[in-house]
């Protein structure tokens, strides 16, 4: 079967501005950037008339398995209801336009293959399984007076990491992450404001026991995401290896500089921080956590300017959780506030494929790449803001090419 899109305004952040010409997709892929219009046999012609056709996005910090603002909570529900809790937060993010997430804790591989093989409508999963805490660090969601084991929910489907402390445990939980599929490690290297006993300056691991997660993941020829915001776990986290440093809200010009000269990749992920302090209270966020957001909520649009002067690059990523990932889009509006809109869809497209081990293949319209492309009413290349308003600027949702969505074209 093959689609052969007409008069498309052909955009992607690897140009500076959209290309007038026809594009042909056949067995999921990207035939042609200059095709010839035609109709053929097994062939759907479908006539832009100029609207944007821009590749797929990509989330680079998504939990798809946090269908509720209590973590804690979350990690405790039967494995059949968190699955089943799941797959509307993942067709929500298809409908958007994200074609690929990056999860960043609590997915397993298992639920990537499910994708892989068509059993729910989602976007492409790239998963760490669950992320690395140390005891009372970011995924120890136990309550200050609990003291059973904090490991005991680490297998459900619904939690978010696992607890592993000194350097041999580490090393263990790596390889088990690995061996069960992961496509990298996530380690928390801060405290967090979605758990309970961790103030934010909190340093989550030890020199050696980061060291070993990377000399891990090294071996494993993959790399470490960090959870961090202050300048003195993020330069830790740098100092061992760390290649994907998670919000750096918190982050000096310094340590930016530091993270240019390292080549780490920075996701900020502005909007979570909206959503919580905004509707945080509502949906069930612990008063511990509700007291710890405008630590790192006021710091954030600072830290864009900061990391873009240090020469940073930015992958796009959001970190919504519960009823809150209706606002995946939202930080494109963010962003676009501090940053030109050309770096901001790079963000989403060329960066993040680059970061999830894709460059070339996704994020870009060229011949060979995955046909995941978007349909777009507007120039996100002159107003990336426009796709925060994805029910009005996002016309089809293409997936390896497959219409998931699609309006009146």
């Amino acid at each position: 079967m093959q689609t052969l899109f007409l008069n498309a305004a052909i955009t992607d952040a690897t140009q500076r501005e959209p290309r007038e010409g026809h594009v042909l997709i056949e067995d999921g892929m990207i035939r042609d950037t200059e095709a010839r219009p035609g109709s053929a046999e097994n062939r759907e012609v479908i006539d832009l008339r100029g609207r944007t056709l821009m590749p797929g996005l990509i989330d680079c910090h998504v939990h798809v398995v946090a269908s509720t603002m209590n973590l804690t909570l979350n990690a405790q529900l039967p494995d059949a209801m968190a699955v089943l809790r799941s797959l509307p937060i993942m067709r929500g993010m298809l409908d958007r336009g994200f074609t690929t997430v990056r999860d960043v804790g609590g997915a397993p591989y298992a639920l990537a293959e499910a994708v892989e093989q068509g059993l729910a409508p989602a976007p492409r999963l790239v998963v760490c399984g669950k992320a690395l805490s140390k005891t009372g660090g970011h995924t120890d969601g136990r309550p200050r007076y609990d003291t059973h084991d904090p490991t005991r929910w680490a297998r459900n489907f619904g939690a978010l990491g696992r607890v592993a402390d000194g350097v041999d445990e580490v090393r263990r939980a790596c390889r088990q992450e690995l061996r069960q599929g992961a496509h990298f490690i996530k380690v928390m290297a801060n405290g967090g404001v979605s758990s309970p006993t961790d103030p934010i300056a909190w340093q989550g691991y030890s020199v050696a026991e980061m060291t070993a997660a990377v000399e891990e993941a090294q071996d494993a020829q993959t790399y470490v995401s960090a959870h961090l915001y202050t300048p003195e776990a993020i330069e830790r986290a740098l100092r061992c290896g760390v290649h994907s440093l998670e919000h750096c809200n918190r982050i000096d010009a310094p340590t930016a500089r530091l993270a240019a000269e390292a080549g780490a990749v920075a996701v900020p992920t502005l909007v979570t921080y909206e959503a919580l302090a905004q509707n945080g209270p509502a949906l069930g966020l612990p008063p511990d956590s509700i007291a710890k957001i405008e630590d790192v909520r006021a710091a954030g649009m600072g830290s864009l300017s900061i990391l873009r002067e240090a020469g940073v690059t930015m992958a796009f990523g959001t970190d919504l959780l519960g009823e809150t990932h209706v606002r995946q889009s939202e930080e494109f509006a963010i962003r676009s506030r501090i940053l030109p809109s050309a770096e901001v869809l790079a963000s989403a497209t060329t960066v993040a494929a680059r970061l999830i081990g894709m460059e070339g293949r996704l994020g870009v319209i060229a011949p060979g790449a995955v046909a995941d492309l978007l349909v777009v009413q507007g120039a996100p290349l002159e107003d990336v803001a426009i796709l925060a308003d994805h029910q009005r600027s996002i016309l089809m949702v293409m997936k390896a090419g497959i219409v998931h969505h699609r309006k009146e074209v």
